[in-house]
């Protein structure tokens, strides 16, 4: 693995630090980080709780592209303290991020919880293969009672990571998750009601 700053801080971005002043203390902190061994627990227990990511790639033309991948929670899968891997359910078929990892496999993750206003960046290597090629990782890879079929699997070659700052994230809820939270006040809510019935208060 590298370094996610010695990917990300090339001469460009390393020219606009110094114009702003912010060069040498990016260039302490990068001094600083060891390069790590690969995604640890936390990495894991992280991608393995989300139910989508941003995935960007570059046109033959060097254009960027992103594209949101979702699914269950759980879907994009942790294989080893290096690889990455999601099964790719048939979606408009347009295979824009499929034909850019052809020509260029180098790609970037960006992993989000917004209720808890984390981020995990990751530059990784692409690889899509038919999902009939390895049985072994499709079935790894499936997601019992997910309705959708499943036409490849991804995986990828995690070169570097790095977390972001919370700093600016907006903090929002999908639908389960606010019932989670709710949860316990609706049921309290239920059993005041019942309470009141039995003592012949009215409800409303």
């Amino acid at each position: 693995m590298e370094r996610y700053y010695d990917i990300a801080f090339g001469p460009s971005v390393r020219e606009a630090q110094s114009e702003d002043g912010s060069r040498d203390r990016y260039a302490r902190a990068a001094a600083a980080r060891p390069v790590p061994l690969g995604l640890g627990p936390d990495e894991r227990a992280f991608v393995e709780s989300v139910d989508g990511f941003y995935l960007a790639t570059a046109t033959s033309e060097g254009w960027p592209y992103v594209q949101f991948r979702g699914g269950p929670p759980g879907f994009l899968k942790v294989l080893d303290a290096t690889r990455l891997a999601f099964a790719d359910f048939r979606g408009n078929r347009q295979f824009v991020t499929v034909g850019n990892s052809r020509k260029d496999d180098r790609v970037s993750l960006f992993i989000m919880d917004y209720a808890k206003k984390e981020r995990l960046k990751l530059f990784a290597r692409m690889h899509a293969r038919d999902a009939g090629g390895d049985p072994e990782l499709r079935e790894r890879l499936a997601m019992p009672g997910y309705p959708a079929t499943i036409e490849r699997l991804i995986t990828f070659d995690v070169v570097a990571f790095d977390w972001n700052c919370a700093q600016h994230i907006p903090q929002r809820y999908t639908l389960p998750e606010i019932d989670a939270l709710t949860r316990p006040l609706r049921d309290r809510l239920f059993r005041l009601e019942a309470r009141l019935a039995e003592l012949g208060e009215p409800t409303s």
